[in-house]
């Protein structure tokens, strides 16, 4: 319980410096993974912030275990300016890595650490695609039908006026229905009737005219362009991921009765969104403040974590500097910082904190 310290058998008068430390570590470790306000314990919430505030010097560290897992899902949390890359075998978190966006380095720096999986279920993101081909070149890839619906909407909107539009969007939705290999020949097998129907029809090209509207995407002196660009967009989405194999991976790669991930939903509505609950209950945090909570947050979800005072040293027990130093994406591990969180997520900091960015 945040607020109860103990004081040393050895000294009645003086706390010895490690037995109070380690009682301290253990009130602030209680308060920053729970939900207890900082005064709910029997001192005032301003002494247990300054008896505590050493204790923001101590980050978990992530061990290299080389356990291979069968799958991993690979996905990122947004905020203001920053954003932390987390890897889930769906039961446990095995790694985490901040960063300021989802680019190469970032995806480099968390995968290389991880010993290649079977199946990699990831979103879409095209650095993380490239990433894994150069670290995992044998993990098949499962692309998460929820970004896949999320991609459609976005070149075919929700409500196509297209019919052409309207029958591929129904196709996509009914990826959710498919749940054996058959119904997964069967879909194809629609697909390719789809695309040799609508064929001609997504090659209809508009020529420029004078005073005629040229639309955003083309170019200045571009003579001609395709008119139903969206559809094309969205078919080249559905033809790429049968082409690279990643459409239907939850299936091909199953053995008997066993039932593979076919979206990131656990990472994202567990572990994803357990993090903005962190920032929630503890808004108003300083950054690096709120970036040391979702540590210990991911740190608590591995599969063996440590005794959280083990990752304590003498070092560690200096007071905290409040001067901070911008620091570059670090290869190393989750001890990469950038800036900032969103109000639109339900995490802002109560100074200067402004809307996010996706």
């Amino acid at each position: 319980m945040p607020g109860r310290f103990l004081r040393s058998e050895y000294d009645p008068g003086r706390p010895r410096a490690d037995v109070a430390r380690r009682h301290e570590f253990a009130a602030f470790i209680g308060w920053i993974t729970g939900k207890d306000n900082q005064g709910a314990g029997s001192m005032s919430a301003r002494t247990f912030r300054r008896r505590t505030l050493w204790c923001w010097n101590v980050a978990p560290t992530m061990p290299v275990t080389g356990v291979v897992d069968r799958y991993l899902m690979l996905d990122g949390t947004y905020f203001n300016g920053w954003c932390v890359l987390v890897a889930y075998n769906g039961a446990y978190v095995t790694g985490w890595q901040w960063c300021d966006r989802k680019k190469r380095a970032s995806w480099d720096a968390l995968i290389c650490r991880l010993p290649a999986p079977d199946i990699a279920v990831i979103d879409g993101n095209g650095p993380l695609a490239s990433a894994i081909q150069a670290h995992w070149p044998e993990t098949a890839r499962q692309r998460c039908y929820f970004h896949i619906r999320q991609a459609a909407h976005k070149h075919l909107t929700r409500k196509p006026k297209l019919k052409a539009g309207q029958e591929l969007l129904a196709l996509i939705k009914a990826l959710g229905r498919v749940s054996t290999t058959v119904e997964a020949s069967a879909w194809t097998s629609a697909y390719s009737q789809w695309w040799s129907r609508w064929d001609e029809f997504a090659g209809h090209r508009t020529h420029a005219r004078d005073g005629a509207v040229r639309p955003s995407h083309v170019k200045p002196g571009q003579k001609w362009w395709y008119t139903h660009l969206r559809l094309r967009r969205a078919r080249k989405l559905i033809d790429d991921l049968i082409r690279h194999d990643e459409l239907f991976t939850w299936l091909s790669q199953a053995v008997e009765d066993e039932v593979l991930p076919r979206t990131t939903n656990p990472l994202e509505g567990g572990i994803n969104a357990g993090i903005k609950d962190v920032l929630r209950v503890h808004r108003g945090l300083r950054e690096d403040h709120a970036r040391r909570a979702v540590d210990w947050y991911l740190y608590q979800r591995t599969e063996h974590p440590a005794e959280p005072w083990d990752h304590v040293r003498p070092e560690h027990w200096q007071p905290v500097s409040r001067t901070s130093t911008p620091v570059e994406d670090d290869p190393l591990g989750p001890a990469t910082y950038d800036t900032g969180f969103s109000w639109e997520d339900g995490n802002g900091i109560q100074q200067g904190w402004g809307g996010g960015r996706r």
